[in-house]
This record gives structure tokens, C-alpha cells and sequence, in this order.
């Protein structure tokens, strides 16, 4: 049940009406104030759950945040049940409620979150692509020039990137990514998830590339990134950093023993050796 006073944000079907929890139909259901992204859609979802909204519904969205968070203060210092809800998918992820959450912190009212489908979660584990250790980096930047400055940075992230894309940004993306990570790096787009028509595309990334520009893209668009590959080193590629880390005031042996922690093959011995040879 919502508790009065609380912030509750509750995660909606990315596709299929029929993924909502129990605990969503009934948070719905209670909601003295419900800040929906986009009331039309919220009227859909409840018509076809089935579910009966008594409280009042307002929208809520990236263009009125600022001034609807103050509404939802007040229904909080009121004892009301608020809720939150976006378009699909979890509030504040890529979508409006962080600001919400924030003031109502810091106002020193409860928050909650009632989980659910994610379009993240469902991409990584439909991708094919490691998913033991991975980064969220939410949409890229629309404009060419900075899209390729956020891309570059990542060229040697380790970790699986999963990204969001509008349809129409898709092929643009793809072969942006082409030419920061490789054309063979290992990728997925997941479109339509759950949904009908729900498609999973696997390629390196040039190959996906080429199949965005040579189709129409249509539905929301999750772009999975297999990481790089870690680059083998040696204690010679290694003394420097333990060098500049003793300077920094790091105990030579404690910094050579946790650079060879992290890199196969290299002992702590032999890079400690080095490192006081290097200095003398």
C-alpha cells in the first residue's frame, strides 16, 4: 500500500501492458496525486490493466519539472500519496523524477520505488554480450561533434555499454560508434522490446551500421557495446605509474604490489625491483 507522505516511483511496461506488477495496479489505484510523463499514455496503461485512478493526475515532464516538483512537495507536506510514473521504464533513469527525488530529500520526506520492467536489464541479458560488469551512458549527444567527443573516452572502457537512441539517430550513432570502438567491435540493437514486433540485431558494430543506414528504423532503440578488450602489460609499461604514485606519496612497495594485483602476469616482486633500479 502507499504510504501518505511518501514519494513512491514506479516502474511502467517498456512494451507489454501485461509486465506491470501487482504492487503498480494498486499503487495506481491509491494514488492521491499521480505525475504521470504523459497522461494519454498513463490512460492507456490504466484502460488496459483495468484499473480505476481516483486521485488527481497531472503531467509531469522534462518541460515543467522545475514547477510540478513544487506541486508534489506540497501534496507530501499535505500527507498525500503521491506517485510517479514515466512514459516505460523506471522514473529518473533517463526519464523525468530525479529532480523530484532530490527536493524531496532534502525536504526530509520518504521516498520509495516500486521496481519493474527495465529496457536496460532486457537489452543486456537478450544481447548475447557480457553482462557481469557493465555502464549505463544514457543517450549520446545529438550533435555530431560532441557525440564523437563523449564517444572517444570510452574507446577503452572495459566494462559492457549499454546507450538509449531515437530511431531516427540510430544509424548516425552506430557509425559514430564504428569509428571510436572498430568496426568488429561486438554489439546489439534491441528495438521494440517486448513488444510484437520486438527485434535483436547482432553484429560488430560496422555491420550494424550498415544496416541502420540501409533500413528504416522504427521503435525505441537500446544499443548494447561489448567493452575493450584489456591491453596486456608489462613491469616495464608499469614502472612509471608506480614511480609517479611513490611521489605522490604512496609506499613504493604498497604501489607496486597493487599495480600487479590488477595485471596478469606481472609480479609484485620483479615491478618493486624494477621501480628502485628506475630511481637510483
Amino acid at each position: 500500500m502507499l504510504e501518505p507522505g511518501v514519494l513512491t516511483l514506479a516502474a511502467t511496461p517498456i512494451g507489454n501492458p501485461l509486465d506491470a506488477s501487482v504492487r503498480l495496479m494498486r499503487a495506481l489505484g491509491e494514488a492521491d496525486l499521480l505525475a504521470a510523463e504523459d497522461t494519454r499514455r498513463l490512460a492507456r496503461l490504466v484502460a488496459a490493466l483495468e484499473v480505476e485512478t481516483t486521485g488527481r493526475i497531472i503531467s509531469y515532464h522534462e518541460h515543467n519539472e522545475a514547477e510540478r516538483t513544487e506541486v508534489l512537495l506540497e501534496a507530501l507536506e499535505d500527507g498525500r500519496r503521491v506517485l510517479i510514473v514515466t512514459d516505460a521504464g523506471m522514473p529518473a533513469v533517463s526519464d523525468p523524477g530525479f529532480r523530484a527525488v532530490r527536493a524531496a530529500t532534502e525536504a526530509g520526506y520518504p521516498v520509495t520505488v516500486i521496481p519493474g520492467p527495465s529496457a536496460v536489464l532486457t537489452a543486456l541479458a537478450a544481447s548475447g554480450i557480457a553482462p557481469d560488469r557493465f555502464t549505463f551512458e544514457g543517450f549520446p549527444p545529438r550533435r555530431e561533434g560532441r557525440r564523437a567527443n563523449a564517444l572517444e573516452p570510452l574507446g577503452e572502457e572495459q566494462r559492457t555499454m549499454v546507450f538509449f537512441e531515437s530511431p531516427r539517430r540510430t544509424a548516425a550513432t552506430l557509425a559514430a560508434m564504428a569509428e571510436a570502438f572498430g568496426r568488429d567491435r561486438g554489439a546489439a540493437v534491441a528495438r521494440e522490446l517486448t513488444k510484437t514486433h520486438e527485434e535483436i540485431i547482432r553484429g560488430g558494430l560496422g555491420e550494424l551500421a550498415d544496416w541502420a543506414e540501409s533500413t528504416e528504423v522504427l521503435g525505441e532503440i537500446v544499443i548494447v557495446v561489448a567493452g575493450a578488450e584489456p591491453v596486456a602489460k608489462n613491469a616495464e609499461d608499469l614502472v612509471e605509474e608506480v614511480l609517479a604514485r611513490a611521489a605522490a606519496g604512496e609506499r613504493l612497495k604498497t604501489a607496486a604490489k597493487e599495480l600487479a594485483r590488477t595485471s596478469p602476469g606481472v609480479g609484485a616482486s620483479e615491478l618493486y625491483d624494477l621501480a628502485v633500479r628506475r630511481r637510483e
